[in-house]
């Protein structure tokens, strides 16, 4: 049986696998990383991840360190406003309107938008660039024996790898938290998300937009411009009944559905990709550790696509454990674990408890409390020093 030896082994390549990879390795540690799935790294494949990522400031800042930024930055769309607005009168129509500005906060930008296919595609170019980053795909782990000294990881290849630290970043299913013996809290809320782009006669202005009227959020999340039209990629989630529904219409009825729930804020959207659907659950890891063992980012906390928090959660677990191990020897020692749990503990379940509040109220289709709902938003946009501060919070800064 071949044998490898690293420091740091990594189980899952999304984005957020891809992230660790690179940021570990470019910390000076042996960093390999398995995934079973193929990289898609082709916008017109139609395995790709039709998906986007609003990367806020401490995520850029961390590309920017270990010399990701540059290669994603020509293809970023700047997120300078942050609009909530409410529909949730008896006609579908805007109520209300907030704007969170970057820079109501003396910040330049929010973050930045980007496709996840072309995150993954940059993120893969980076870490071929790096001697101390390896990528294996068609691979998983299929076992875990931990020792006092390293964790030995079977794969399904039939190698075997020794290595000081595994993380688990595979998913919501991740194996490696199942086979840790760690249970999770789990919220289905009976919701789907419609995820597809679009383009549309009204400029964006930078401005991501969330409308809200029942079901949840309709969310618009600038793109760059293309053969000369404006484009926004798109989160529209909804109950599971009526998601169904509406992603079995024709792309034109489908368009004028979508146009309208947006209250057409952008003018008509013309559909610009096919449609994806995503089951809507929450979902947090009871434990983050076990022993020579870390989850990060869905395999430790699953939250609904509200305010850009999930994989910038994600991203928080990774800059949080690579700055615990960095000029450390032994990156999976006990203490390290527990610093890093302890470091996350409060953060996750602050974000968990707030997005699924968000969420609830998105979902709402009780009249008053859609009326309530209306008079926190005004609330909140008129008071300066809450709304700064949630700008803040929401940020990571």
């Amino acid at each position: 049986m071949e044998r490898i030896e690293t420091d740091i082994l990594i189980a899952g390549g999304g984005v957020a696998g891809l992230a660790a990879l690179n940021a570990f390795a470019h910390a000076g540690f042996r960093t390999l990383c398995v995934d079973p799935a193929a990289q898609i790294t082709d916008g017109a494949d139609m395995r790709a991840d039709l998906r986007s990522t609003a990367f806020l400031q401490p995520a850029i800042a961390l590309f920017d360190e270990i010399g990701l930024w540059s290669r994603l930055v020509p293809h970023a769309t700047d997120l300078v406003t942050m609009r909530l607005i409410d529909a949730g009168g008896p006609e579908n129509e805007i109520r209300e309107i907030a704007d969170f500005k970057a820079s109501d906060i003396d910040q330049p930008i929010f973050g930045a938008n980007l496709p996840n296919w072309l995150i993954r595609r940059e993120f893969l170019a980076h870490a071929e660039a790096q001697h101390t980053a390896t990528l294996m795909t068609g691979t998983r782990v299929v076992r875990v024996t931990q020792r006092l000294d390293k964790a030995l990881v079977q794969l399904s290849n039939g190698q075997q790898v020794a290595t000081k630290l595994l993380i688990g970043a595979d998913g919501r299913n991740s194996f490696i938290r199942k086979t840790s013996g760690i249970d999770v809290r789990r919220t289905d809320f009976g919701q789907k998300a419609l995820v597809f782009t679009v383009s549309h006669p009204l400029p964006h202005d930078n401005v991501s937009t969330e409308v809200h009227r029942t079901g949840g959020p309709f969310t618009l999340v600038p793109l760059p411009d293309q053969d000369d039209a404006h484009h926004s990629a798109v989160v529209w989630m909804e109950e599971n009944r009526i998601a169904d529904d509406l992603a079995a219409l024709d792309d034109v009825a489908f368009a004028q559905a979508a146009t309208a729930r947006s209250c057409a804020v952008q003018g008509p959207l013309t559909l610009t990709s096919r449609r994806a659907l995503w089951p809507i659950i929450a979902q947090q890891a009871r434990d983050l550790t076990a022993p020579r063992t870390a989850l990060v980012a869905e395999a430790a906390h699953v939250m609904p696509p509200i305010g850009a928090q999930g994989l910038n959660t994600s991203l928080a677990d990774i800059i949080a454990l690579r700055d615990l191990v960095r000029d450390r020897e032994d990156p999976g020692a006990t203490e390290v674990l527990n610093a890093y749990a302890k470091a996350r503990h409060a953060d996750i379940k602050l974000r968990m408890l707030g997005v699924e509040a968000l969420n609830r109220a998105a979902m709402s289709g009780f009249q008053p409390l859609r009326d309530l709902r209306r008079q926190g938003l005004r609330l909140l946009a008129g008071t300066p020093p809450l709304k700064s501060a949630l700008m803040h919070k929401g940020l990571g800064l």
